[in-house]
């Protein structure tokens, strides 16, 4: 077990941040709220946090399991670009119906999140990534992610809580290790 310290350590020197969106990035699960989520002006002290360590040349990227269009929105409205974006995405017929979720994304199985920061290790041979999620898919990103932080700010997940060795519920609480 790693001490909070060392903890701490290792997120003010990651070289990358992976955050999940619904009810962390984002207050709500995404597609129930689409309509709601046109902007993100509540959102004041997540866009700081990226802005944060984007001046501190950390590459931030979202992986959800939600759907991409509506995490690249989000992305934008953060300054993150969409190559940072890993999500599932929507098919469609060519008369517009719905014709499912393409099955090839990695987050659309079992254990995705972390094939994704194994894969973002590899491509861009990252040395300490972090993981920043609410749930029991974000938490079994770690390994091979070298951190994970729970966040409980929108929701508590009690396994979530019991189970990370380092768990938030304000993401002031992040922007203040970055001050240190």
């Amino acid at each position: 077990m790693v001490s909070h310290s060392e903890l701490r350590k290792l997120f003010c020197s990651a070289d990358a941040v992976c955050f999940d969106v619904d009810s962390t990035v984002i207050r709500e699960e995404g597609i129930d709220e689409l309509a709601k989520f046109c902007g993100v002006e509540d959102a004041v002290s997540e866009m700081e946090l990226v802005s944060r360590l984007q001046e501190r040349n950390v590459q931030v990227f979202l992986i959800s399991g939600g759907f991409r269009s509506i995490v690249e929105h989000v992305a934008s409205k953060l300054n993150i670009p969409s190559t940072n974006v890993f999500a599932n995405r929507l098919k469609f017929y060519f008369n517009g119906e719905y014709a499912g979720f393409d099955e090839t994304q990695p987050t659309a199985e079992s254990g995705g999140k972390g094939k994704v920061i194994k894969f973002l290790k590899e491509k861009f041979h990252f040395k300490k990534i972090v993981m920043i999620g609410d749930g029991a898919t974000d938490m079994e990103a770690c390994p091979p992610a070298d951190v994970f932080i729970g966040f409980g700010g929108n929701v508590i997940r009690q396994q979530v809580k019991d189970n990370a060795e380092w768990y938030i519920t304000d993401f002031v609480e992040l922007l203040r290790e970055l001050e240190e």
